[in-house]
C-alpha cells in the first residue's frame, strides 16, 4: 500500500508545480482532496501517477496535469458559480468545490452521477451538487455562470453553453475538435462578445448527447 500523502505531495510537485502551474488556490486544492478515492479499487496505487485512468463506462479520470492546467485556466477567487459538463469520477468536481462558492455539475451516465454523488457527500462538499442531464443542454435555470468547464470533447462547443455563460467576464474552458485533433480552448464573454485561445494540444473521451440509459 502507497503512502497516499507522500505520493499525493509528490504528484503536486514534480507533475503540476513543475510544470508551471502555479496558481496557489489550485495546487493546495490538488494536495488536500484524496485523488485514490475517484478511482476503482485496483487502480488506487496508480491514482497520483500522471495519466488518465479507467472509471468505468468507456470513461477515464484525466491525467492530473490536464486537471490543474484546467482549473488554473479558469482563475477562479473563490466566489463564482460553475457548471461543469462532465461530472466523471466526481474528482475536478469536489476541487472545483473548494475554488468556488457553488458548483453544478452534469453527468449522462446514472451510475456516474450516483457514485460521483456518494463520494461529495462522503467528503462533505455541502457546494457540490451532481445532476443528471445532458451536457450539450447546459443547466438553464442556474444560468448565467462566471465559469464552464467541459470535461468530453465536444467537435464544437455547443451554443446552449455560450448562452448560459456570464456576459461580466464568464470564463469557459473545453477541449474541442475531432478525436486526434483537439485544443483546450479558452473563452471569455464580454458582453456579446466571445474571445478564444488556444492553450494546447489535447486527447479526451469524446462529448456524446443525451443521457445514457
Amino acid at each position: 500500500m502507497r503512502d497516499m500523502k507522500a505520493a499525493r505531495e509528490f504528484m503536486v510537485l514534480s507533475q503540476i508545480a513543475a510544470r508551471g502551474i502555479a496558481d496557489t488556490r489550485v495546487l493546495s486544492a490538488m494536495r488536500a482532496m484524496p485523488r485514490h478515492r475517484f478511482v476503482p479499487a485496483e487502480y488506487e496505487d496508480f491514482a497520483y501517477d500522471d495519466r488518465p485512468l479507467p472509471i468505468g463506462y468507456e470513461q477515464t479520470i484525466s491525467q492530473p496535469y490536464i486537471v490543474g492546467r484546467m482549473l488554473e485556466a479558469l482563475a477562479l477567487r473563490g466566489g463564482e458559480e460553475v457548471l461543469e459538463i462532465g461530472a466523471g469520477s466526481g474528482y475536478q468536481a469536489s476541487l472545483l468545490g473548494m475554488l468556488a462558492r457553488q458548483v453544478w455539475s452534469l453527468e449522462r451516465i446514472p451510475a456516474l452521477k450516483e457514485r460521483a454523488s456518494r463520494l461529495i457527500e462522503e467528503l462533505g462538499l455541502k457546494n457540490v451538487a451532481i445532476l443528471l442531464g445532458d451536457g450539450f443542454a447546459g443547466l438553464q435555470k442556474q444560468a448565467p455562470f462566471n465559469a464552464i468547464i467541459i470535461s468530453a470533447a465536444p467537435v464544437s462547443i455547443p451554443p446552449a453553453l455560450f448562452e448560459q455563460l456570464s456576459s461580466e467576464g464568464g470564463v469557459l474552458v473545453s477541449p474541442e475538435g475531432p478525436p486526434g485533433c483537439q485544443d483546450l480552448v479558452r473563452i471569455t464573454r464580454r458582453g456579446p462578445r466571445f474571445f478564444r485561445e488556444n492553450l494546447l494540444d489535447v486527447s479526451f473521451v469524446p462529448m456524446l448527447p443525451g443521457i445514457a440509459p
